[in-house]
């Protein structure tokens, strides 16, 4: 490996915990947006310099969250982090036959990778909070009551909100939370992978044709994951909470496909534009929409409607 490239990688590594520690302090839309860019710096490292160079980034980083932090942080962001940046990007430069009809690892399955270690992410995040349902409600009571009594009271106009109230917050923020983690973390690392790849892309220095990601399938086996984490998520108690952290990603994944499928579908409509933009909007202030399109993700994937129609291939 050359010098520089394994400079390259280092720096990546230090870059991405550097930003990551920088996440914790300062404004709070600045931290969103730190913590949404900080495995930025490795997807790049993995898409623009390679597999091993990728693999130096993720570990540097660990190392040096560990480092300026302590063990069981460094931990949870070589979980949430590190770990998914590289299996990501050594699945999306994968590649398979002749360079002339070469075949690349499919998106679809890249997708399920990164649903399930925001699912791991997201478990591992509730068991830390609290082992039980009534530790994490404790939590959550103690956050609730707090902003209640220290922000709440120096908003001029702000309803009071009593003991009752607070009951009901803190039992609604802990049907949710689950379905937040695992939505917040797989969002994070579909959209560095992404930019990353645009970015490469841009660079001249990406070795994957850039695919069409409105066409991308998910696995017949995620379906059944799936169905298996909503179902598990109806027990209750602390394994439905676990089972919502997983279900929320593989959620998301085809909320993806189904949008997916009106991309596909509005091609070459006039009112393709007002459409879409209409469709992101709406999924962002109505999250009826998001599983309205996860249902659409999921009958494309039983039926394959983007291909209903299309004469089948000549024999070979």
């Amino acid at each position: 490996m050359p010098t520089n490239v394994f400079l390259l990688a280092i720096a990546a590594g230090i870059v991405s915990a550097v930003v990551f520690a920088s996440a914790t302090t300062g404004a709070m839309v600045l931290r969103v947006v730190l913590f949404l860019l900080t495995p930025l710096s490795l997807y790049l490292a993995g898409l623009g310099l390679g597999v091993i160079p990728g693999a130096i980034a993720a570990i540097t980083a660990t190392t040096t969250v560990m480092l300026i932090t302590n063990p069981l942080t460094a931990e949870i962001y070589a979980i949430s982090t590190a770990i998914p940046a590289f299996v990501c990007t050594r699945f999306t430069l994968m590649s398979r036959g002749p360079e002339d009809q070469r075949e690349w690892y499919p998106i679809g399955r890249i997708v399920v990778f990164a649903a399930l270690f925001a699912g791991l992410f997201a478990m591992l995040a509730l068991i830390m909070m609290g082992g039980d349902i009534e530790t994490l409600t404790k939590m959550l009571r103690g956050a609730v009551q707090a902003f209640v009594k220290s922000e709440l009271t120096q908003i001029p106009g702000a309803p009071a909100i009593g003991e009752a109230e607070i009951d009901q917050i803190t039992r609604s923020t802990l049907s949710t939370l689950p379905w937040a983690l695992g939505l917040l973390a797989m969002a994070t690392t579909l959209l560095n992978l992404w930019l990353a790849g645009r970015i490469t892309l841009a660079s001249g220095r990406l070795v994957r044709p850039w695919p069409d990601l409105a066409q991308f399938k998910m696995p017949a086996g995620a379906t059944l994951a799936l169905f298996v984490a909503i179902g598990l998520t109806f027990t209750g108690g602390l394994t439905g909470l676990l089972s919502a952290g997983v279900a929320a990603p593989f959620t998301l994944a085809f909320a993806l496909v189904g949008l997916g499928l009106v991309h596909v579908l509005t091609r070459g409509s006039p009112w393709r534009s007002f459409i879409l933009s209409s469709l992101y909007i709406g999924a962002i202030l109505v999250p009826h929409i998001g599983l309205l399109l996860a249902l659409v993700g999921l009958a494309e994937t039983v039926f394959n409607y983007r291909n209903a129609g299309k004469p089948p291939p000549p024999p070979s």
